[in-house]
């Protein structure tokens, strides 16, 4: 059977050919019921738009893809720059160091990294920048609609980097979160003694976040702590800026012996705001608030102080995916392979380690 064209696309939705150019090129230039019924058209036929002349069937674009939402943090930037001893790495977030190691790994293969790192215009516009150009394609999971993926994974080997398996056929890598923030709270608890704990979790749709509170409940369970179903605030965008609100948040809401005596972020960057927060309100850390983070991201090491974390092997997170991939392009028949990259606990000065 051969691969669905534009021209197929056109018949089943009614439109002409330019309009289901339009839709995948400049989303917003085509009504929404005329826009959802092009797309509809291109799920059920199975169709993605090649974004070159030598198209999908050839596997010959010589370039792999990569889809991450944009999480660029601003704040991260002033912190490093205010920073004399700060390189450039410094400011280098979660995404930048799977990305850094997704070029390397690509390099070595001859592959250039075509990278779609917004989701602005929808997934939909994403999913049509990266899937029709590249021979392979790694996705952050939850970025891109369970239902598109399928459609792609027909014509494009994907990885689906983070989150638990969403979809069986396709090669998966993802850390030790739960694992990770387990012994991060033992570690609180056991050894610096911290019986008020509070968790500050990302959004619910968010798979590392999730697997995460799983592990400090965990923690807190086997240590007789009380430990709610969820965590004691949520923050959409887990950045810099909305750990600082999370922290007001806590210390508005609690007083005297309620405080908490440590806060655990779900990642790096919500955690140094928590600092900032902390340091603008007179408390001190660690000695009235330890404060711990998620990822090891290259800033943590440089604040003050520094933060203990969960270091996570982003650049292999990244190389992985690539090395999947490749195999995957010399053989498409192998069995989908799932691969649980270990993590470890950074023990630094937040938490009153003072390393």
């Amino acid at each position: 059977m051969s691969a669905p064209t534009v021209y197929d696309v056109a018949e089943r939705s009614g439109v002409s050919i330019a309009t289901v150019s339009r839709v995948y090129r400049n989303p917003d230039s085509v009504r929404a019921q005329t826009r959802d019924r092009v797309l509809e058209a291109a799920r059920t036929l199975g169709y993605v738009p090649s974004g070159n002349a030598r198209g999908l069937a050839s596997r010959t674009t010589g370039v792999l893809g990569l889809c991450f939402p944009d999480y660029a943090d601003p704040d991260a930037e002033t912190d490093a720059e205010a920073d004399a001893e700060a390189d450039d790495s410094a400011v280098m977030l979660y995404s930048d160091q799977i990305i850094r190691g997704m070029e390397r790994a690509a390099r070595r293969h001859g592959y250039a990294l075509l990278i779609a790192a917004s989701l602005v215009g929808g997934p939909e516009s994403l999913v049509a920048k990266v899937a029709g150009r590249v021979d392979g394609f790694a996705v952050l999971a939850r970025t891109v609609p369970t239902e598109d993926l399928e459609v792609i994974s027909r014509r494009l080997p994907v990885v689906m980097l983070a989150g638990p398996r969403e979809i069986d056929h396709l090669d998966h890598i993802e850390v030790a979160n739960s694992d990770g923030e387990r012994e991060l709270a033992r570690h609180l608890i056991r050894d610096h003694g911290l019986r008020r704990l509070a968790f500050v979790g990302g959004d619910r749709e968010s798979p590392d976040a999730q697997a995460r509170f799983r592990g400090y409940q965990e923690a807190c369970r086997e240590a007789g702590l009380p430990v709610a179903d969820e965590p004691d605030l949520r923050a959409g965008m887990m950045t810099q800026a909305e750990g600082e609100r999370a922290t007001d948040a806590l210390l508005d809401r609690a007083t005297g012996h309620e405080r908490p005596q440590g806060i655990l972020f779900a990642n790096d960057q919500m955690a140094i705001g928590a600092l900032h927060a902390l340091e603008r309100r007179g408390v001190r850390v660690p000695d009235d608030i330890a404060v711990t983070g998620f990822d090891g991201i290259p800033l943590s090491r440089i604040v003050r102080p520094p933060l203990t974390t969960v270091r996570q092997p982003m650049r292999r997170l990244g190389e992985e995916a690539v090395e999947l991939l490749i195999h995957r392009l010399s053989d498409p028949t192998r069995p989908p392979v799932s691969l649980m990259l270990p993590v470890s606990v950074a023990r630094r000065g937040s938490c009153g380690c003072g390393g």
